[in-house]
C-alpha cells in the first residue's frame, strides 16, 4: 500500500491498459480516477479504488473542468497517467488533415492537455510521477501508419523536455513504449487489416503477433507493471526515459 493517499488520474481508464494500471495502482492503495469518453464503461470499471470521470481529451474544456472536478473530489494529482490514445493505420499519400489532426488531437493534444492540467496541482506536492503510454512506434516508427508514428514520437519528446525541466523536484517524467499488446486495439485492426491486406482474420492477427520477437502479444499486465515501478520505492533517478516493453524488439 505504497501509494495510500495518493491521488493518480488515467486517461482512457476503462479498458485495456489503461484500466490494468488504474487496477494496479488501486491495490497499491492509490485514489484512481479513470476517464474516458464513454460512461458506462467507466461505471462498468469503476469501484475498488476507482473512480469515474467520463471527460473527451481531444476537448480542452473537458480536460479543465474533468481535472478540476476530480482534485475537488480526491486532492492534487500525483500519479498522472496520459493513457488514452488511437491507434490506426493508412497510407500517407491516402491521408487527409482531417485524419492527421484527429490523431494529434487525441495522442498528442490529449497528452498535453491531461499533463499541463494534472501539473497544475502536483507542483503543490512534494511527490510526483507522469507517465506517457507511448508505443515502440514513437521510437522506431510503424511501417504503414506514418501518422501514428509521428504522434508518438511527439509524446515521448514531449516527456523528455519535460524530465529536463522538472529535473531537480520531486516529480518525474517517463513514457511505456509497448510493441503489440492484447487490446481491443488489436481486434479492431485485425478487420481493418484483414480487409485492406485481403486476408483472414487469424492470419491478420498472425501478422501482429510476428511484430513482436517473442511471438506473442504482449500483456495489458506487463505494461502496468512497468508503470508500477516508476512509482514504486527508489525510482527517483528513473527520468525522461522511454521504457520499451516489446518482448526484445530494439
Amino acid at each position: 500500500m505504497h501509494l495510500k493517499g495518493k491521488h493518480a488520474l488515467v486517461t482512457g481508464g476503462g479498458t485495456g491498459i489503461g484500466l490494468a494500471i488504474s487496477r494496479a495502482l488501486a491495490e497499491a492503495g492509490a485514489q484512481v480516477t479513470i476517464t474516458g469518453r464513454r460512461a458506462e464503461v467507466l461505471e462498468d470499471a469503476a469501484g475498488n479504488g476507482l473512480f469515474a470521470l467520463p471527460m473527451d481529451v481531444s476537448d480542452e474544456a473537458s480536460v479543465v473542468e474533468g481535472t478540476a472536478s476530480a482534485v475537488a473530489a480526491r486532492g492534487p494529482i500525483q500519479i498522472c497517467v496520459a493513457n488514452a490514445g488511437i491507434a490506426e493505420g493508412r497510407a500517407f499519400h491516402k491521408s487527409s488533415l482531417e485524419e492527421w489532426r484527429h490523431m494529434m488531437g487525441i495522442n498528442v493534444d490529449g497528452a498535453f492537455l491531461t499533463i499541463r492540467e494534472s501539473l497544475k496541482t502536483m507542483v503543490s506536492t512534494d511527490w510526483g510521477r507522469v507517465i506517457g503510454v507511448s508505443s515502440i512506434a514513437g521510437l522506431r516508427g510503424l511501417k504503414g501508419a506514418p501518422c501514428y508514428s509521428a504522434s508518438k514520437h511527439a509524446l515521448n519528446g514531449m516527456i523528455k523536455a519535460l524530465s529536463a525541466d522538472y529535473a531537480t523536484t520531486p516529480f518525474t517524467f517517463n513514457s511505456l513504449c509497448p510493441a503489440y499488446v492484447d487490446t481491443d486495439i488489436i481486434t479492431r485492426n485485425v478487420d481493418s487489416i484483414s480487409k485492406r491486406a485481403g486476408v483472414s482474420e487469424a492470419e491478420a492477427r498472425k501478422m501482429m503477433v510476428g511484430v513482436n520477437p517473442h511471438g506473442r502479444l504482449v500483456t495489458s499486465e506487463e505494461v502496468a507493471e512497468a508503470a508500477m515501478f516508476l512509482c514504486g520505492p527508489n525510482s527517483g533517478s528513473m527520468n525522461g526515459q522511454t521504457i520499451q516493453i516489446s518482448g526484445g524488439e530494439m
